[in-house]
């Protein structure tokens, strides 16, 4: 079976932790013992109902202010498929917390109270997931059972998000009316709403089709760590450890290291379970090469005639995740695959207003939780993508190097 990582959205109340408190309770994926629980908390909380959101919702400032705060992942599995969750935040205070759980998902999924419509939330969280690359979208239009399984309410949202979608690039976007408190449509049909013809919540996450999203073209290959044993038995052994951020890499292939340029060739390929002639995207293997090369961390194996891109200077979108706010200027430590470097920003083009998508090109800093496009000038070279053709070579973060703390989240759009 496949793995199918997804990540919700939404604004604050639209019923994201309920969602995967369903989807969890009726795939018959929660233990006895866990729903014994969760009844008696919920009685204990007044609730009239066993309130599946605190399945995810585990901390306890979560459970008294009934929010989300931190990222909550949950693991699954049914016949078809297995599935990791990620149960992001919608307040805007934590908006970074969504970034985060999104940066790696195949799918994500945004939330809209049928009530309400698309709200300011629904829109900042659908730019952040175009902005991320996510490939696949549904937007789930929840608590339909307090409009009365109105198809003109489902429409008229459905016809709205569609219009702002139109503005971003995102490739694959379903609308799926549910209602996450009575389980209709999440799990099996619903028998509320005969109008509505497509297939359940789950039925959609087990059938989209996630293994062309992966860049099974370029091949790159970020050396994480050199194995050289001592010991006599293997002292002629020297392999390089990581995982495979693109393509495919077979024993005999010609290849390159960046950023020395040197060319050698793929001699073999030791994975978990043993040599292997070939592997691909995402798989952690051991490359051992021909030549003794010099290779350290943070150095890239490519193919000959398809290298990443060499550079100090790149033009990238940022998520701003710090308290206090970004200038131009300011120095940081960042982190690209496995290499670490310092980083000056150079510029800071514009701020980006999520609602509106205009560019406020006479933004000087960018403050928590804002969207901008800088240009960085980085101490040593990157060794790089750019975001659209390849999101784990396109993808950075900051770090404040004072405090260690991750400030920004970062994708490459050009290498200058």
């Amino acid at each position: 079976m496949d793995l199918l990582r997804f990540a919700t959205a939404g604004s604050v109340d639209d019923g994201k932790s309920t969602l995967i408190g369903r989807l969890l309770f009726d795939s018959k994926s929660i233990f006895t013992d866990q729903l014994e629980d969760l009844e008696r908390t919920s009685v204990a909380r007044g609730s009239e109902y066993t309130d599946l959101a605190l399945l995810t919702d585990g901390l306890r400032a979560e459970r008294e202010q009934g929010i989300t705060i931190d990222v909550a992942y949950r693991y699954f599995a049914t016949p078809r498929r297995k599935f990791i969750i990620a149960d992001t935040p919608g307040h805007i205070q934590y908006t970074r917390n969504m970034v985060t759980g999104a940066s790696t998902s195949d799918l994500s999924i945004i939330l809209i109270d049928a009530r309400k419509g698309l709200v300011e939330q629904s829109r900042r969280h659908a730019f952040l997931v175009s902005l991320l690359q996510v490939p696949h979208l549904v937007v789930a239009v929840n608590k339909m059972d307090l409009v009365d399984w109105s198809q003109e309410v489902f429409e008229a949202i459905r016809e709205e998000f569609s219009n702002y979608a139109a503005k971003l690039n995102i490739a694959d976007v379903s609308v799926i009316p549910v209602s996450a408190l009575t389980g209709e449509n999440v799990v099996t049909r619903s028998t509320q709403m005969d109008w509505y013809e497509g297939p359940s919540l789950l039925h959609h996450l087990e059938n989209v089709h996630i293994a062309s999203d992966r860049n099974l073209v370029d091949m790159r290959f970020p050396v994480q760590y050199v194995i050289r044993p001592q010991s006599a038995a293997h002292h002629d052994y020297r392999g390089y450890a990581g995982q495979i951020a693109g393509g495919v890499v077979k024993v005999g292939d010609d290849v390159v290291v960046l950023p020395s340029g040197l060319p050698t060739k793929v001699t073999a390929i030791d994975a978990p379970g043993g040599p292997v002639e070939e592997a691909y995207a995402p798989m952690s293997v051991v490359i051992r090469l021909e030549d003794d090369v010099d290779i350290s961390r943070g150095d890239m194996i490519c193919r000959p005639h398809n290298q990443a891109i060499v550079s100090q200077d790149v033009e990238a979108m940022i998520c701003w995740m710090g308290d206090s706010p970004m200038r131009a200027g300011m120095k940081f430590g960042i982190k690209h695959t496995t290499r670490s470097a310092r980083v000056l920003v150079k510029d800071l083009y514009y701020e980006m207003n999520i609602n509106t998508l205009h560019r406020n090109q006479g933004a000087a800093e960018l403050n928590l939780n804002e969207v901008g496009r800088v240009r960085l000038r980085t101490t040593v070279p990157l060794l790089a993508d750019e975001y659209h053709r390849n999101r784990l070579t396109g993808g950075f973060i900051l770090i404040d190097e004072t405090t260690n703390a991750t400030v920004a989240a970062g994708m490459i759009v050009g290498v200058q």
